[in-house]
């Protein structure tokens, strides 16, 4: 067990693969359910060294844990990571999404080191003051028809399905990793006007806070632009996408899509961490 420990925090602290950030922000991971990239997360979070990372919502999918337990050992993983960071020194705020909402109850409190926040401002680099906020507040569908809301999660999760077995084919002929849900997803009319709606009632919102920018998740669409007055920036997920939003030392924000696993990530890198949470 100690050599695989060991191997495990000589692979987590190879100088130059890591690559120093000023801010991290994260959303929509959904642990505990099936379409979620828990690997390719571990990994992106060991090649960025960031002095803040926001988990901006979704980060633990309690609807779908209530319906079904799913909790594999790299989930596990995945919390054990996030805590290490937060041991380290790193300042970590968790801002709940619908998802995750039975957290929002603890809004002002800190476990673990991890700070919950019901939405935050966050002071750029590049002079802006960015509202940070998951953003299920501003989507009318959870809003206003939390059935309608669940019954499309249901539909969500079977296309998230079919994007397990088709990237096991794919893996099997030696193609890279492809969302299908996503590929569905911005090919649907409806769909794509509710993103270009969602990010408009979001810059908005910015705009209403007196702030400069947005940095929000939930429609799992990573995206950074300027189209509505404000920067708006959109995390993506840990499903679909499998990006975060890193703000470098120069002031600049850029989308990180980590599609493929830049290092190895077997279950002996992942077992001390699993068995630390259990």
């Amino acid at each position: 067990m100690h050599g695989t420990s060991d191997r495990a925090e000589a692979r987590r602290a190879a100088p130059r693969d890591v690559v120093k950030v000023r801010s991290l922000f994260i959303s929509d991971v959904h642990l505990g359910t099936r379409g979620c990239q828990a690997e390719r997360f571990i990994d992106f979070l060991r090649h960025h060294d960031a002095e803040t990372v926001f988990l901006v919502g979704d980060i633990v999918d309690g609807w779908c844990l209530r319906s079904s337990w799913y909790w594999p050992t790299a989930h596990n993983a995945v919390v054990r990571e996030l805590i290490e960071l937060a041991q380290r020194g790193r300042r970590l705020v968790y801002i709940p999404g619908n998802h995750d909402e039975f957290l929002r109850d603890y809004a002002g409190a800190a476990f673990c080191g991890v700070e919950i926040a019901e939405r935050a401002i966050h002071r750029g680099l590049d002079g802006r003051d960015y509202l940070v906020v998951h953003g299920d507040h501003f989507d009318l569908v959870v809003r206003h028809a939390r059935w309608l809301a669940l019954i499309g999660d249901v539909g969500y999760r079977a296309a998230l399905a079919c994007n397990v077995w088709l990237n096991w084919i794919r893996r099997r002929f030696g193609f890279g990793y492809w969302s299908f849900s996503s590929w569905a997803k911005l090919r649907v009319k409806n769909a794509v006007n509710h993103i270009g709606r969602f990010e408009e009632v979001l810059s908005s919102e910015a705009a209403r806070s007196n702030v400069q920018g947005v940095i929000c998740g939930h429609i799992h669409h990573a995206a950074l632009h300027d189209d509505f007055g404000v920067r708006y920036v959109n995390t993506g997920d840990w499903v679909e996408s499998c990006t975060g939003v890193v703000e470098r030392y120069n002031g600049q924000f850029e989308i990180v899509r980590w599609t493929e696993a830049r290092g190895v990530l077997d279950k002996a890198d992942l077992a001390p961490l699993a068995q630390a949470v259990a």
